[in-house]
């Protein structure tokens, strides 16, 4: 009875259309369910759907029928002789469903789904080769991908990817570029005026072939129309430049066939010491969003970890500077998208404070509390 009024309850009793009584020498009790009831079977039929499907829709399917595993099959009777061929048969079954999902993740784009499943595999098929050959091509291939990424977020609402990544950022070719300027823009690395390890100087270096002069050219015209807020006295700052323009003001470069957004979020003060805030970058930050969104025709952005170089955002730790970009990035594409990909390049110096698994909770968890 108890048994009924837990497997069929609408069926209480003798009604039961789920444990019918067998009447005869001696009355038993037989258990009668359909296919769509028992989740071997239920397995068994999406493994075989899987195979006679496309990747994307195997890849469904397959994760569907893995997850009905909660652990050893017919765990309560596996030490009796007639349970040994079905276990053994499901799981070479579900082992050969892990491999159909690893090729179907790397069919549709998704090597690292492909490792993480290649990673399972191999703890119970330490000796297969094959499987050993497809591990390391996968993680050649993440490696290749990834180039120094340390962590990715992909957003549904909108479509993009948060990248968070160290490197160079110069080699990021395939993407238009952040640079950092004080409201001077000044020019002149020469280790006085601008340092020579800063971004200016690498952007100087790497696309203008340390040709200041075509660089202060291109800087000269992307500003025509931005009116100044003043201009120093040669004896209040007798080196760098001296007319200086509102922060948050972005002028925009082109070379070799991408923008370099140029935006100016320090003040330069006349001893040569650059100044900024956590207030002056997230405005600096909203200025940038609307120059990419007219200029960068939807393409990917990278830009430095701004704020944790020289410019001297007072009290503001690296990792406070990373979400706020975050949080800046995230807030604007929901109102406006304009880039598809944000890659933020941080020095390993600074990596190394940031506390990476505590950003990915804050992106994960408490970003989308604060944005709505």
């Amino acid at each position: 009875m108890d048994l009924r009024r837990i497997l069929d309850p609408a069926n209480p009793g003798k009604n039961s259309t789920v444990i019918r009584t067998e009447r005869g020498a001696v009355t038993a009790y037989r258990l009668d369910l359909g296919a769509a009831d028992v989740d071997v079977f239920q397995f068994e039929e999406l493994v075989g759907g899987a195979r006679q499907s496309s990747p994307t829709e195997a890849a469904e399917l397959l994760i569907k029928a893995l997850d009905l595993w909660r652990g050893e099959p017919f765990f309560d009777v596996k030490s009796y002789p007639f349970a040994a061929g079905p276990i053994s048969r499901l799981v070479a079954l579900q082992q050969a469903a892990k491999r159909d999902l690893m090729h179907a993740y790397i069919a549709i784009g998704l090597p690292d789904k492909a490792e993480l499943i290649a990673r399972m595999l191999a703890v119970d098929l330490p000796d297969d080769a094959e499987l050993a050959g497809s591990l390391r091509a996968l993680r050649e291939r993440l490696h290749a991908r990834n180039n120094g990424e340390v962590y990715r977020y992909e957003f549904t609402d909108p479509a993009m990817s948060l990248v968070v990544t160290s490197g160079d950022l110069f080699a990021h070719d395939d993407a238009h570029l952040v640079v950092g300027f004080t409201d001077t823009f000044d020019t002149a690395a020469d280790g006085i005026v601008i340092s020579t390890r800063s971004v200016q100087a690498q952007l100087l270096s790497h696309l203008y072939g340390n040709n200041r002069v075509r660089l202060q050219r291109q800087l000269r015209s992307a500003l025509r129309d931005v009116t100044p807020i003043g201009t120093e006295a040669a004896a209040a700052k007798p080196r760098g430049k001296r007319t200086r323009y509102p922060i948050g003001t972005v002028a925009m470069l082109r070379s070799e066939g991408r923008c370099v957004f140029a935006v100016a979020y320090s003040r330069m003060g006349n001893n040569l010491i650059a100044r900024s805030s956590l207030d002056d970058l997230r405005l600096s930050l909203d200025k940038l969003w609307d120059a990419v969104y007219f200029y960068g025709q939807q393409a990917p952005l990278a830009m430095p970890l701004v704020g944790s170089g020289l410019a001297r955002i007072q009290g503001a730790r690296p990792r406070d500077l990373l979400v706020l970009i975050i949080e800046s990035f995230v807030a604007r594409s929901r109102t406006q998208f304009f880039c598809p990909e944000l890659r933020i390049i941080v020095p390993p110096t600074a990596l190394e404070k940031i506390g990476m698994l505590d950003v990915a909770t804050f992106v994960r968890d408490e970003l989308p509390r604060r944005i709505g």
